[in-house]
């Protein structure tokens, strides 16, 4: 069998001041186009399809054309919400939608409950695991202390204990959305953070012939057989160095994965550019950026006059402006921005604690700090989806 795996869509999503729904449709075509050509089986999304739970119009209708394009191929596609969307409203229709081979994945309870897609060798059993935010999900698979591995592994058993009762030789696929360890990130991801761990050992999928992983916006593979397919277009600077792909995936009669990458059409090459501003002007090597989306760091001592217009007269594409003057880090004038810079919240807490009381907290006080901020982020998730 052979499968297109792709993911983190990102629907409705800007790049700074740019409008990507144009750059997103051209994607979808390219995405059909492939479908076509290269003979697909299986189409398999692996979350954030949108940016937000509540999407631009623009953004549904263009969600709503790619469902119509993807049904009329008569090529099963299987889908899952990331922790961008809103399982209830992407997945509403879902039993209408499945009839036409669109199989919306979006409830936990339906982890160990798979789409049944047959080839030549028998079946492939697909199962969608959408974001499962642990706060939300915990009672459901019955975890007492609410984390990511806990209930990702839960629901992994629910997948392993059916597979258990299907036809010898069934071969098996699972979608999930998730930070596994290994995965490098970028700068455009959401964090989901709980209890002070993100990621999630591979072995959680431990059992399957191919984890379709969505979350982390690079292509790359943890493993042979788990993937991530990465966003087909970048959604920030600290993405300049990706390759934006999908992986097209054969599955052989037992099981084995042989895996391609296959480049997605991307509107225009990125570029971060640093140096005083009179350089970036007159380097002929940054001449290969002048038509690039570019993110210039400014080192002069000085902030100069203008220096937006002054770049867009050599880079017409000037996105993002950093100012980082060059400076010894115990200088006074290094900005607080610096000094938190690769500080994540705790850490942050734990040095104003240490700063008003002259030391920092002990075990007991990090726990309560943490779940604090667990309590926080996972009320943030419940009221972005709930009507």
């Amino acid at each position: 069998m052979r499968l297109l795996h792709t993911s983190d869509w990102h629907l409705g999503r800007a790049f700074h001041r740019v409008n990507m729904l144009g750059a997103q449709a051209d994607f979808v075509s390219h995405l059909v186009a492939t479908v076509r050509e290269r003979g697909v089986d299986a189409v398999v999304v692996s979350g954030d399809v949108y940016d937000r739970a509540v999407p631009p119009l623009a953004a549904v209708e263009l969600f709503d054309d790619t469902l119509h394009k993807l049904a009329d191929l008569g090529v099963p596609t299987v889908m899952i919400s990331g922790n961008h969307d809103s399982a209830r409203r992407l997945g509403v229709g879902a039993g209408l939608i499945d009839r036409a081979g669109i199989h919306l994945r979006t409830e936990p309870s339906a982890c160990g409950t798979p789409v049944i897609i047959p080839d030549a060798h028998g079946d492939v059993a697909f199962y969608g695991l959408p974001y499962l935010e642990p706060a939300l999900v915990k009672a459901e698979f019955g975890v007492e202390k609410a984390g990511h591995e806990a209930v990702l592994a839960a629901a992994m058993d629910r997948v392993r204990a059916d597979l258990a009762t299907r036809a010898p030789g069934t071969r098996s696929v699972v979608l999930a959305h998730a930070f596994v360890t290994g995965g490098e990130a970028s700068d455009s991801e959401r964090d989901i953070t709980v209890g002070g761990v993100a990621a999630v050992p591979a072995g959680v999928f431990d059992g399957v012939d191919y984890a379709a992983l969505g979350h982390l916006h690079g292509s790359q593979a943890i493993t042979g057989r788990v993937r991530y397919s990465g966003s087909p277009l970048p959604y920030s600077f600290s993405e300049a160095d990706h390759r934006k792909t999908m992986w097209l995936i054969d599955l052989d009669a037992e099981g084995t994965v042989t895996a391609e990458r296959l480049d997605c059409p991307v509107p225009r090459g990125l570029a971060r550019i640093r140096g005083t501003l009179e350089d970036l002007l007159r380097d002929p090597e940054l001449g290969r950026h002048e038509e690039a989306w570019v993110e210039a760091t400014l080192t002069d001592a000085v902030r100069p006059a203008d220096p937006m217009a002054r770049l867009a007269e050599r880079f017409p594409h000037t996105l993002s402006l950093v100012f980082d003057p060059e400076r010894s880090p115990d200088d006074p004038d290094v900005s607080y921005a610096r000094r938190l810079a690769g500080r994540d919240d705790r850490e942050i807490a734990d040095d104003f604690v240490a700063h008003v009381r002259g030391a920092g907290p002990d075990d007991d006080e990090r726990t309560v700090l943490q779940e604090a901020f667990d309590a926080v982020r996972a009320d943030s998730v419940v009221r972005e989806v709930t009507p």
